[in-house]
């Protein structure tokens, strides 16, 4: 029987093969609990938004108080995590202005990013919300539009209690050096790529 090797991060090892249900406990030694956690979704596959609405509902569920803050999609952009996410009480706020590519001034974006930033700062550190989803927070950081070391600053000095999430691709080193747990989303095949729509209640 092959038996699993658990590495430092709780997952099974990538040489390890799955013919056989474990049998040894992966689980770490040492276990500690934590205030809060910093968790990034990143990586070129779908998934890194959905993964976070999904623990928007879990801390809906556990009486948390839940903010969402998105970064591109403007207030026009309806996703359906949105509809219900408002329904269930979350603090839901579209800051962007679109698509980068629609947009006829640039410049008015990267204001408009700055803004949005800073209503996200205030937010986490008024210190309100369990648990604040800053959607598409990457883009904003690789582009330049918002200054880095203060992003950094403030998800790594946030009030104890409060989790954060970061979605988007191409999560910077810093991001990932401070953060508590990083999973890339790998794209293996998608739809979009064989000229396929983006399907609602799929895709958003």
């Amino acid at each position: 029987m092959t038996h699993i090797t658990p590495t430092n991060d709780g997952s099974d090892s990538a040489s390890a093969f799955l013919d056989d249900p474990p049998v040894e406990d992966p689980r770490p030694d040492g276990l500690r609990s934590a205030k809060s956690l910093l968790v990034v979704n990143t990586g070129n596959g779908k998934g890194k938004s959905s993964a976070a609405f999904g623990v928007m509902v879990r801390g809906v569920a556990r009486g948390w108080k839940v903010a969402v803050l998105q970064f591109i999609k403007s207030g026009d952009w309806k996703v359906g995590e949105e509809t219900v996410g408002r329904q269930l009480g979350v603090d839901w706020q579209a800051l962007g202005h679109g698509f980068t590519w629609d947009s006829d001034n640039l410049d008015h974006d990267k204001a408009l990013a700055r803004e949005s930033w800073e209503t996200a700062r205030a937010l986490i550190e008024a210190g309100e919300h369990s648990l604040v989803i800053l959607d598409e927070l990457t883009y904003l950081i690789n582009w330049g539009w918002i200054d880095t070391d203060d992003v950094i600053a403030t998800l790594r000095d946030r009030p104890p209690h409060v989790n954060i999430i970061v979605t988007g691709r191409d999560a910077s080193e810093a991001l990932q050096d401070i953060a508590d747990t990083v999973t890339e989303m790998r794209e293996v095949k998608h739809a979009y790529n064989a000229g396929i729509r983006a399907k609602r209640g799929i895709d958003y």
